[in-house]
């Protein structure tokens, strides 16, 4: 389970994230809604670790920044960085090592294949379109099997085959149990599969729904997110 509790991040006097609260259950997955600078971003590197920060993130129990937490996470960047130098092979190879993983090289063959990588194994990372590179980051972060997932802004950049493949491991990995949260502004590539969505504001959630209460409303989830932003455009005197 992903857990975070009054979570605040600043930069200097701005706010990007203000108080934020909300649990990712196993076998859920669960979207960040929100214009640019919403602070979808920011709150996704809070939780994988990368910034510092005000409040409390667990994961499976365990603070954050543990070496336990980091053994259950998987973090999917939104620009991926590969290494320039070494071969797309050899990135799997040192997460293999890295996470001590059994039967890694069959699991990375699997991934690869799955995302159309395999012909591409030998590539250095800086001869990798930014396509590739992304398949190759996604690769990466899934090969530890990881308990709880992060995608920020996964679909971007991907070709209609790694998209449907990659759509359809959200919902493998929800059925493993595992818990995922999806930062997006990309709406109609969830809405087929998200089971809880938080709809981000100026460094806060200005909404929390299910599934099942959006439905019961008669809404969707486009709906639902336009009259919450561009209604709070129309409150503070800017056009819509």
């Amino acid at each position: 389970m992903l857990s975070v509790k009054n979570v605040t991040k600043k930069y200097g006097k701005v706010v990007a994230n203000n108080d934020i609260s909300f649990d990712v259950m196993p076998g859920e997955i669960a979207i960040l809604l929100g214009p640019n600078g919403a602070g979808k971003s920011t709150l996704i590197k809070c939780i994988a670790g990368l910034l510092k920060f005000d409040g409390d993130i667990t994961i499976d129990g365990h603070p954050n920044k543990s070496v336990e937490a980091k053994r259950y996470l998987g973090y999917i960047s939104e620009m991926p960085a590969p290494y320039e130098m070494m071969t797309a092979w050899e990135h799997m190879e040192f997460i293999g090592r890295a996470y001590s993983l059994k039967n890694w090289k069959e699991e990375a063959q699997a991934l690869f294949e799955r995302f159309e990588l395999w012909d591409k194994k030998d590539k250095l990372g800086n001869e990798l379109s930014k396509g590739m590179q992304q398949k190759l980051n996604i690769c990466c972060g899934l090969l530890p099997n990881p308990k709880v997932l992060l995608f920020d802004e996964p679909l971007v950049g991907l070709d209609p085959h790694a998209i449907k493949e990659l759509k359809a491991m959200f919902v493998e990995y929800r059925a493993k149990g595992a818990a995922i949260l999806i930062s997006t502004h990309m709406l109609d590539s969830v809405n087929e599969f998200w089971d809880a969505t938080n709809i981000m504001m100026d460094g806060k959630f200005a909404a929390r729904r299910t599934r099942k209460e959006v439905e019961a409303s008669g809404e969707d989830l486009e709906q639902l997110f336009f009259s919450i932003t561009e209604g709070a455009k129309s409150e503070s005197g800017e056009e819509v």
